[in-house]
C-alpha cells in the first residue's frame, strides 16, 4: 500500500534520517555484514535508509526498492550521484521480489511490514531471497499507534490482518526466521534482526 500525503511527510522530515542512523548504530553493533555482502531494503522510500545501509555496513551493493515511482525520484533528488554509488533504487512490491531464492545477505524493512495488506506473504518472499544465515533487520509500528483514534483518520493503513507483538514474533519464527535481538515499545512499535535457519 502507498503512503498518503500525511504519511510521506512523517517519511521525508529530517528527523527520520536521525531516528534510522541511531536503529542502524544499533543494528551494526549487535551484527556485521560481510563485505561481498548483497543487501535489500524493501520500501526504501527517498533512500536516506539506503544511504546509510551503505555508509554503515558497507556492503557490496545496496538494492533499494519502493511501491511508489514518487518515492523512487525521491530518491535520485535526495542523493547526490556520489552517495548513490553502490546503490540501485527501483519500483517494486515486497510481495513479489524480483530475486532468484537465496540471493541476499541481508533484507533491511523499515516500516515496511504493517503497510501491505498480506504481510504473512511478504514476509514470506522477504525470507524466499534470504541466504540461509542471511539477516532480516526490521522496525514496525503496532495497530495502537497508526490505528488510534486520531491517528486513522490521518493515516493510511490497511483495516484487516494486522499484527501485534506476539503476531509478529510468531509469524518471524513461522516463516524459519529466529529473533535473535530487539528493542521494543509495548504495544507500539518493535526494531530487531532475525537470521533464516537452515
Amino acid at each position: 500500500m502507498k503512503l498518503n500525503w500525511a504519511e510521506r511527510l512523517a517519511v521525508n522530515n529530517p528527523i527520520r534520517p536521525l531516528q534510522q542512523r541511531l536503529e542502524i548504530g544499533w543494528m551494526k553493533k549487535n551484527i556485521r555484514l560481510n563485505p561481498n555482502a548483497l543487501v535489500l531494503e524493501v520500501g526504501c522510500g527517498r533512500g536516506a535508509g539506503s544511504y546509510l545501509i551503505k555508509k554503515m555496513f558497507d556492503p557490496a551493493f545496496v538494492h533499494a526498492m519502493d511501491l511508489d515511482i514518487r518515492m523512487i525520484r525521491k530518491a535520485h533528488d535526495y542523493l547526490s550521484p556520489e552517495k548513490r554509488n553502490g546503490i540501485s533504487f527501483f519500483v517494486g512490491d515486497v510481495v513479489r521480489l524480483p530475486y532468484r531464492d537465496s540471493t541476499m545477505d541481508a533484507v533491511f524493512g523499515f516500516g515496511v511490514l504493517h503497510h501491505v495488506p498480506d504481510w504473512q506473504e511478504a514476509l514470506a518472499e522477504i525470507v524466499r531471497v534470504l541466504k540461509v544465515g542471511g539477516t532480516y533487520f526490521f522496525e514496525e509500528l503496532y495497530p495502537t499507534l497508526y490505528q488510534n483514534i486520531i491517528t486513522r483518520h490521518i493515516l493510511l493503513h490497511p483495516t484487516e490482518n494486522r499484527f501485534r507483538s506476539q503476531d509478529l514474533k510468531e509469524a518471524l519464527k513461522n516463516a524459519g526466521l529466529e529473533l535473535k535481538n530487539y528493542l521494543e515499545i509495548p504495544k507500539l512499535e518493535i526494531f530487531g534482526y532475525a537470521t533464516k535457519q537452515a
